[in-house]
Formats: structure tokens, C-alpha cells, sequence
């Protein structure tokens, strides 16, 4: 293919000739993939094109401040924040970590087995504990969700043990179980025959088994099929992984998740939650019985060595789960997926939004090779959003990613699907005017 032309052939600046998987192998002795990258960064860079790590001048709402790389600050429209119920900015959420911190400081300055725990961080873990109501059950504070991933299948997983994954799980997932040293076994994406083949495959060897799949699959936006995976796993030995990082506060029973909506909370070994989405802050945690809960505090090395996470944010996190699994997480739970519904519903049949029916709207573009003039031309007309590419989705299917929250008006959520619609035209990825089938 004509480097300079993408599937509908319109040309494309010379720069799109590199796409970012062109740079992860190693060229030999030299640094030559580490000189390429660098580049073509600065022709990207000097071609006023450069929209990756944009800084924000202000907090992650539904309409930011950021400064390109030239030019005047801008304002946008955000949907590239999973800040999905506005926590990480409302009022009450930042007076309790001001009040945190006035109280323990600004960091935690150690591991959390050494001297790095805090009353503060205690008080969550018992805090989820309980937010769940699942007795016999530990909590397991981490410094960032992808530690939580990492650390706990690490320490679960042992050399010669079975990790089995769904291929569109999250990237943590697979460095947890590369990090294990256990055999890594694939199944297609909710595909529950091929996940029972697997298992069959495997359970004759008398080794430790752990399914992991996730509520809501940040790539797609679509569900897990917990309520046929769970007991199908558990039928052939296995213990079930559920990281519910892109669910807690916004789906389920007062915000549990999607194990609970699915009814199958209660037999997850293990759930994963993070801080840094719904809950407005950073971090993660695991969910588990007492006894791997208290092996994981020691074993998980991404925690042993690893700061704590810090105790103001913690502060702000207990306040956000206060909020979320009471009337005002009721009322925001509501009103996302209001939101989410009509964006979708002004963008289907125009662009191809995939399987989503949550508050995560992929929309489809295809080449890799348009995503940074895709990115800046979204930019440049007032929109925040996310983009992914290979290799974290297949090749030629990369696309937009669309964060809806509780807190976008309908004005912004006319707007945002109105950029994408224009960008859709312009990038001629658009499905509005295809043939329709006799």
C-alpha cells in the first residue's frame, strides 16, 4: 500500500508513513528503533501535529483548558476523561482529601508493608468491604489499578500454573500473567464454547487454573459475559478474575458492578477495582477472601515494592465512595446512561460504534495510519477524546473512544457528536451514505 494514502486514498502527510508499532521491536545492538521513533516525534512535533500529552490547565470536566504544542491555549469538549460521575473535581470529594491531607501529609513515603500504610487507608479497605456486603471477604489496597492487575496474578500464578484470558482483555492482565511465568492460554472474546475448550485442554494437568475477563471492556465498550463465564470456570476447577475497573459506582446494584448485575458477584474470587475512574482519584484494589487478600498484601511485588498510595487522594476516594453508593451516585448512574444513549443514538447509522451499549462509545475508523491527523483535526475543532490504534485493538480497526459522564449537557453531547460526524466525512470513514442492501 502507497505509504502516503490510507483505505479511501485520500493523501496523507508524509509523517503517517510510521505507525507507533513500528518501534516496539529491537533492531539489534544499536538504538536504531529508539532513533527512528525520536524522528519521526519531532516531524510530527514540527508539523503542529503532536496531540499526545496535551497539558490540561485545570481540572478533568466536561470542558478543559489545554496547551498544544503551538499557538494559543484552547478550550474543548472532553469525552477522553473517565472522570465518568465528576468526583475527581466536586466540592466534597476534594475537601476530604484537602482535609487528608492537612492531616497525614502529602505522600505515604513507603511501601505500604512497611512504613508506608495509614489509619486512612485501612478505613477504605474496610470501607469496600463492606460497599460490597460479601462477608468473609478482605480488601487489598494498590497504588494504581494496572499494580493491582500486575501484582495480584503474579502472586497467584505460579510457574507451570494456567492464566486463561479473553484476547480484548486490558494490557495489565497480560503483564500480570507474563510477570507469573504461567502458561498463557487465549480465548475469543465472550465466546464461551471456545473458553470451555480451553479449560479442557488444560484441567487434566492438576495445576492452578485462573480465568480473568473484565465488567466492561474499555476498547469496545461492551459487557462480560459473567453470568455463563463464572459458573462454566468454576465447573472445571478454576478461580474467576473479574476487573471491573471501567464499572464500580456506575453500574449494578448501588454502583457493585457488573458481577452484580449479572447475579454472580458472590462466586468471584477475585474483582479488581480502580481508583482513578469513577472514583476520581488514582489507585486500585482487590476484593477477595481474607486469607488471599492477607497473601497478596506481601507476595503482589508491585505493592511490596511500591509506594502506598498517597493519603489525601485516599481521603478524596472514601468521600467518592460515600457519594457513588448513595442518592447522588443513584442520580448520576441515571443520568450517564441518559447520556450515553443519546449520544449514541445521534451517532448510529452514521459511524460504526460496534457492540457498545454502555457509557464507552467506540467509533470505528479503521488505519492505524490516520490517527494523528484524525487526532489534531479533532483538536483543532474543539474536541477531547481518545484514540486507539494497534496493537491495543486489532490491526485496521483502531478508532475514537467516546467517555461519556453524568455531567455532559446535552448541548455538549449535540456538539462532540457533531465533530466526530464532521471528522467521520473528512476522513471518509463515515457509513451514513453506503448502499443499503434491496
Amino acid at each position: 500500500m502507497d505509504s502516503s494514502k490510507h483505505n479511501n486514498s485520500r493523501p496523507l502527510p508524509p509523517y503517517t508513513r510510521y505507525t507507533m508499532d513500528m518501534f516496539f521491536t529491537s533492531a539489534g545492538e544499536g538504538d536504531a528503533e529508539i532513533t527512528k521513533f525520536n524522528e519521526w516525534r519531532v516531524e510530527v512535533h514540527d508539523a503542529n501535529a503532536y496531540s499526545f500529552e496535551v497539558p490540561h490547565l485545570g481540572a478533568q470536566r466536561t470542558e478543559v483548558q489545554v496547551r498544544p504544542v503551538s499557538g494559543p491555549d484552547i478550550n474543548l469538549i472532553s469525552f477522553a476523561s473517565y472522570n465518568y460521575l465528576g468526583y475527581s473535581y466536586h466540592p466534597e470529594v476534594v475537601e476530604a482529601a484537602k482535609a487528608a491531607l492537612d492531616q497525614y501529609g502529602l505522600g505515604a513515603t513507603g511501601s505500604p508493608v512497611l512504613n508506608g500504610t495509614f489509619q486512612i487507608h485501612m478505613d477504605l479497605e474496610q470501607q469496600l468491604v463492606d460497599f460490597f456486603g460479601l462477608p468473609g471477604r478482605g480488601c487489598t489496597t494498590f497504588s494504581s489499578g494496572y499494580g493491582a492487575n500486575i501484582g495480584v496474578i503474579s502472586a497467584y500464578i505460579h510457574k507451570g500454573d494456567y492464566v486463561v484470558l479473553d484476547r480484548r482483555s486490558h494490557a495489565s492482565l497480560f503483564d500480570g500473567a507474563i510477570l507469573s511465568r504461567g502458561n498463557i492460554k487465549l480465548f475469543r472474546h465472550n465466546d464461551m464454547d471456545h473458553l470451555k475448550s480451553v479449560l479442557e485442554s488444560i484441567t487434566g494437568h492438576k495445576r492452578r487454573i485462573l480465568v480473568c475477563t473484565e465488567g466492561v471492556f474499555s476498547a469496545d465498550g461492551d459487557e462480560g459475559n459473567l453470568v455463563d463465564l463464572v459458573p462454566l470456570a468454576k465447573s472445571y476447577g478454576a478461580a474467576v478474575l473479574v476487573d471491573e475497573a471501567h464499572t464500580l459506582l456506575v453500574s449494578g446494584p448501588g454502583g457493585r458492578g457488573i458481577a452484580a448485575e449479572q447475579g454472580v458477584l458472590e462466586d468471584v474470587d477475585m474483582l479488581i477495582g480502580t481508583f482513578s475512574k469513577s472514583f476520581g482519584g488514582v489507585g486500585g484494589f482487590l476484593l477477595a477472601s481474607q486469607q488471599l487478600s492477607f497473601y497478596v498484601r506481601f507476595y503482589a511485588r508491585s505493592r511490596m515494592f511500591s509506594c502506598a498510595i498517597d493519603p489525601a487522594v485516599t481521603g478524596g476516594i472514601i468521600k467518592a465512595l460515600e457519594l457513588g453508593s448513595g442518592p447522588d451516585g443513584h442520580a448520576k448512574r441515571k443520568r450517564i446512561m441518559e447520556n450515553a444513549d443519546y449520544l449514541r443514538n445521534k451517532l448510529e447509522g452514521k459511524v460504526d460504534t460496534g457492540p457498545s451499549h454502555t457509557w464507552i462509545i467506540p467509533v470505528i475508523y479503521g488505519h492505524e495510519r490516520i490517527t494523528i491527523p484524525l487526532s489534531n483535526y479533532l483538536q483543532d475543532h474543539g474536541l477531547d477524546t481518545s484514540l486507539m490504534t494497534f496493537p491495543a485493538v486489532p490491526k485496521n480497526v483502531s478508532r475514537i473512544r467516546l467517555f461519556v459522564t453524568s455531567e455532559h449537557t446535552r448541548e455538549q453531547l449535540d456538539r462532540g457528536a457533531e465533530i466526530v460526524l464532521d471528522a467521520a466525512r473528512h476522513f471518509e470513514f463515515s457509513t451514513e451514505f453506503q448502499e443499503q442492501p434491496a
